[in-house]
């Protein structure tokens, strides 16, 4: 049984869907009379509902982070960060790069060339 999506709790639905859709390009389903933004993943994966926050819920406070997999870790970072996102350091780890970030909601969020490493 796959897994084709995931809730993200969202203090602004607009602002986080436009993160989503403008660095990672997700594109926005919005139906008449529903809370949730459905973010469907155009290249393939998983879709990203968001749902809107309860009033006592932090930002970041769910215990989760979406991993996005990137061939060119450091030119995707390097282009996000000329559109306004600012990846932290870029770590190598068994033959791979990553880099950690956060959503407009404070959600941990990561690129990750581990699913193109070269086995063996």
């Amino acid at each position: 049984m796959p897994l084709n999506r995931l809730v993200l709790y969202a203090q602004d639905v607009d602002e986080t869907a436009q993160f989503y859709e403008k660095h990672f390009g997700f594109k926005a389903k919005r139906l008449p009379g529903d809370r949730i933004v459905e973010l469907v993943a155009t290249g393939g994966g998983a879709n990203l509902m968001l749902h809107p926050a309860i009033k006592g819920q932090r930002p970041g406070q769910s215990s989760i982070k979406l991993v996005f997999d990137v061939e060119d870790v450091e030119a995707f970072c390097r282009r996000c960060a000329e559109e306004g996102l600012e990846f932290g350091p870029i770590h190598k780890a068994d033959g791979y790069l990553s880099a950690n970030a956060k959503d407009p909601c404070q959600n941990s969020i990561s690129v990750s060339s581990r699913a193109f490493r070269k086995d063996g």
